[in-house]
């Protein structure tokens, strides 16, 4: 393998052993590919005078810089503005580790020859990539052998990291679509590591449902200062992708001017979940509990039920499901069935064999620790938050947000997403 520090200001020889320059830099092209080839030698470090040397004229990088031609008959290749310099935009770059799921420092990078045409094969991240930028390689394998440690490079396939450089909009979008990969809770990790600049240019290709979902999995802190940076009728519709409950609880810790500009932005519905779960103090049932939770009526087969779930856009937004509850036409909390039983039961059965009407559940103003407790005494999943007066049903409590004043957030968002 070669490396790019091996070659940095190395002299290129032409056919008969004529020197051309110093090699400056290196372009690759800008395509999409696993392995970006390289086209051109940039000779010079002078941006009025340098020159652009295509590689299909270059015989070999290592263990010398030499040409198949001579410098009369050298070509000048004409950059197409999709290039990427390799030295200048690349080392002591930031980027993704996308298999990682890290952001790490370029040290160093690895070329590799296949046939005619020279590779960008690797990302090294190593200490030992940074020793040989610095011409120390030899006294840093010198050291480990002392210390009986193993010299080895870290290089990082190219085909598994993403460049998120923010002034590069053509490789910031293929970085973009890379990272969108990734799990919501390792992009919320990724851009804690960037700095304002790159973390900002990465948010604004993220749709609004991945960026949703990676601010619930951010710390508060994270959460406030990324949807302060987003434009407002954005940052609406991102809070409008998001579980209710998270919504909320973002909200609150915004000042109260940019709560009620956002609640003004969405969508009316939207808007008045928003200001219901507001009202309630945040370490109630009422203040942690989400809106969304399937329901279905009485009085029908386990058939009819199972269709109507299907058809049921309420049913469609409740992420946990693990419980249908049974509501009368006042909305009223008459029972619940777990989801398990549903799914084994025979369609032609009656719902009501299967219900429980013994529920569990909370007024909107139980404290957050009694829920908690209520969750582990009876093992539950979620809990429905009903009006004590009305005896309508208003949420439910899943048991991540129970359990919130048990376990800090940090450590509760490292739980399984069984919820």
């Amino acid at each position: 393998m070669i490396y790019i520090s091996q070659l940095q200001r190395q002299q290129i020889w032409d056919a008969y052993g004529r020197t051309i320059g110093r090699v400056h830099d290196f372009l690759v092209n800008g395509n999409d590919q696993n392995h970006q080839r390289l086209v051109a030698l940039i000779v010079g470090s002078n941006p009025q005078s340098q020159r652009f040397i295509p590689v299909s004229q270059v015989a070999s990088l290592w263990p010398s810089i030499t040409l198949k031609v001579s410098k009369d008959h050298l070509q000048a290749y004409q950059p197409s503005g999709k290039e990427l310099a390799l030295i200048d935009r690349l080392l002591d770059q930031q980027i993704v580790d996308i298999e990682g799921k890290r952001v790490v420092r370029v040290n160093d990078l690895q070329l590799a020859r296949s046939g005619d045409n020279f590779l960008l094969t690797g990302v090294d991240v190593s200490f030992e990539g940074l020793l040989r930028r610095l011409s120390l390689e030899k006294v840093g394998a010198a050291l480990y052998k002392l210390f009986k440690k193993s010299w080895e490079p870290h290089v990082i396939p190219w085909d598994t990291v993403a460049s998120v450089e923010h002034d590069d909009p053509l490789r910031l979008r293929v970085s973009q679509a890379r990272i969108t990969t990734m799990p919501p809770a390792d992009i919320a990790a990724v851009l804690d590591e960037l700095d304002y600049h790159t973390s900002h240019a990465l948010l604004e290709g993220l749709s609004n449902e991945t960026l949703a979902d990676t601010l619930a999995e951010s710390s508060s802190e994270m959460q406030v200062a990324l949807l302060s940076h987003l434009d407002p009728e954005r940052a609406a519709d991102v809070l409008e992708e998001m579980d209710p409950d998270e919504a909320a609880d973002l909200l609150a810790d915004l000042p109260d001017l940019t709560s009620e500009q956002l609640l003004e932005l969405m969508e009316d519905e939207d808007a008045e979940d928003m200001r219901v779960l507001l009202a309630y103090p945040e370490d109630s049932a009422g203040g942690i509990m989400t809106t969304e939770f399937a329901h279905v009526p009485s009085n029908m087969t386990v058939g009819e039920a199972v269709e109507f779930l299907r058809q049921s856009p309420d049913a469609q937004e409740d992420e946990v499901m693990f419980y249908v509850y049974i509501l009368d036409e006042e909305e009223r909390l008459n029972g619940v069935v777990s989801l398990r039983n549903l799914v084994l039961a025979s369609p032609g059965e009656s719902l009501e064999k299967w219900v429980d009407h013994e529920v569990i559940h909370v007024s909107p103003l139980t404290h957050q620790q009694e829920v908690a407790y209520l969750v582990a005494k009876y093992n539950l999943l979620a809990v429905p938050v009903v009006d004590e007066e009305t005896q309508k049903m208003l949420g439910i409590v899943t048991v991540d947000d129970a359990i919130d004043t048990v376990l800090p957030t940090a450590w509760k968002k490292r739980l399984p997403r069984f919820f």
